[in-house]
């Protein structure tokens, strides 16, 4: 199983920015997509984000949609979610997934 780590997490007042990333040195990202998605305290954990193997086309949930911006870099085995505009209903746990594999998870939390 892939171990990938977040990072990047923390504690932000509204309209702060983070800029979270994912990193694995066991196996090379580029031939998968990979996605961010969150947990807020009692919710289903849901996607935010993802970003293709292929040509790096992201998607994104509405609720975010201008405000976090995903992306990979493929030669240092890495994914990033740099958020901006940061809301409170954005605090949660924020995973990185791909291959199969989770992280641990960073946390994030938005409050003044």
């Amino acid at each position: 199983q892939l171990q990938l780590v977040e990072s990047g997490g923390g504690l932000v007042q509204p309209g702060g920015s983070l800029n979270l990333s994912c990193a694995t040195s066991q196996y090379t990202l580029e031939y998968y997509a990979i996605g961010w998605f969150r947990q807020a305290p009692g919710k289903e954990r849901e996607g935010v984000s993802c970003i293709s193997s292929i040509d790096s086309s992201t998607h994104y949930i509405d609720s975010v949609k201008g405000r976090f911006t995903i992306s990979r870099d493929n030669a240092k085995n890495m994914a990033y979610l740099q958020m901006d505009s940061l809301k409170p209903e954005d605090t949660a746990v924020y995973y990185c997934y791909t291959a199969g594999s989770w992280g641990q998870g960073t946390q994030v939390t938005v409050s003044s």
